[in-house]
């Protein structure tokens, strides 16, 4: 049986984009690397597949666009380095990915930037996109341009998308519900914080949290109203050190968004830490920390990671061959994260973004 780059990918230790560039010559490795890769190749006998080269080199080339928001954010960090690698795999393939990004959410800039990239000829765009319906106006005219839109990690519902990937959040927000009720054996007040309110992601874990308290509150829990942080750090600690003085008995901090640094800090400010419960989303070198610090009770995972991955390649299979996604809503895990099993979860995180 034939050896396959993939193969050699496997035992490296890399990409497979990055086993062609080391046996083709094509752009930069590490030395060392490239070496590794070549000694392997020799060893199990590898052979190029000169007609599988051909066909690639004989098909046409694809340009593809990624738009990401939040970017100052630490899951969205971990989107973008998604988006990296699958730029760098798919380069192999005469693919090119044209990435723009942005902090915080900005309708203006993201129409802007759909704007260049379709003038710069991109055939296909995967995007964060927020609420406006300027927005899902501009995805349906992409669709009409044939054009395909795959939205990631915040999605455009009603729209002409291609299809979602990311977390199922109403569900997410359920489960966040669920769990902290199992916390609060005598119930409590709990203050839901979202980050912003035309980002569908945080508003559907905010409704999905409201609902199942609402519709399971055998346990005598009540909401304060929620309140919006903007995924910042220091409108969370205000926001939180004012409910907590407000409010003696406060028993929970539900945060649907970025901004848990800061309802920590608040916390152990004021001599609570440990008595008020604080649930967040998304496993990162942040939220590491502050679970291990029991500053946070738990975590619920989205596999960011895999939201910026994935979209650049189903494109690539749409176009090429015209397969649709197997969904049009292609959820990724909800994970429960504690102190006790998200060490080596973080590790694989950190591994497969080169973080």
């Amino acid at each position: 049986m034939a050896v396959t780059a993939q193969q050699i990918a496997d035992l490296a230790g890399v990409s497979r984009g990055t086993v062609d560039r080391a046996l083709h010559n094509r752009g930069r490795v590490n030395p060392e690397v490239k070496e590794k890769i070549q000694k392997i190749a020799l060893e199990l006998g590898y052979k190029p597949n000169l007609i599988g080269q051909a066909l690639v080199r004989s098909k046409q080339d694809f340009k593809l666009g990624v738009i990401l928001q939040s970017t100052e954010t630490p899951t969205m960090q971990v989107v973008r380095a998604g988006v990296q690698r699958a730029a760098e795999e798919l380069a192999a393939s005469g693919v090119e990915l044209v990435l723009r990004d942005f902090q915080g959410l900005d309708t203006e800039l993201m129409l802007e930037y759909i704007e260049e990239l379709v003038s710069a000829g991109v055939q296909g765009i995967a995007l964060s996109p927020d609420t406006a319906p300027e927005v899902r106006q501009c995805i349906d005219e992409l669709h009409a341009q044939g054009i395909p839109v795959i939205t990631l990690n915040a999605d455009a519902p009603g729209s002409k998308r291609l299809c979602f990937i990311g977390m199922d959040n109403y569900r997410a927000g359920q489960t966040a519900a669920c769990l902290l009720r199992l916390m609060l054996p005598e119930g409590g007040k709990v203050l839901p914080l979202a980050g912003h309110l035309n980002n569908t992601a945080h508003n559907n874990r905010l409704n999905g949290f409201l609902d199942a308290i609402k519709a399971e509150n055998t346990l005598n829990i009540s909401t304060l109203a929620f309140q919006p942080c903007f995924d910042r750090d220091d409108y969370s600690h205000e926001i939180t050190q004012h409910a907590l003085r407000a409010n003696p008995d406060l028993a929970a901090i539900y945060v649907a968004s970025n901004g848990q640094k800061g309802v920590c800090q608040a916390i152990e400010e004021e001599g609570l830490k440990g008595r008020v419960k604080v649930a967040a989303f998304d496993l990162n070198e942040l939220n590491m920390e502050l679970l291990q610090s029991d500053s946070l009770s738990f975590v619920l995972d989205q596999e960011a990671f895999e939201q910026g991955y994935r979209p650049p390649f189903l494109l690539y299979e749409y176009l090429l061959h015209k397969k649709k996604p197997e969904k049009e809503l292609l959820y990724t895990d909800i994970a429960i994260r504690t102190k006790y099993n998200s060490d080596m979860a973080l590790v694989c995180t950190t591994m497969q973004s080169g973080l």
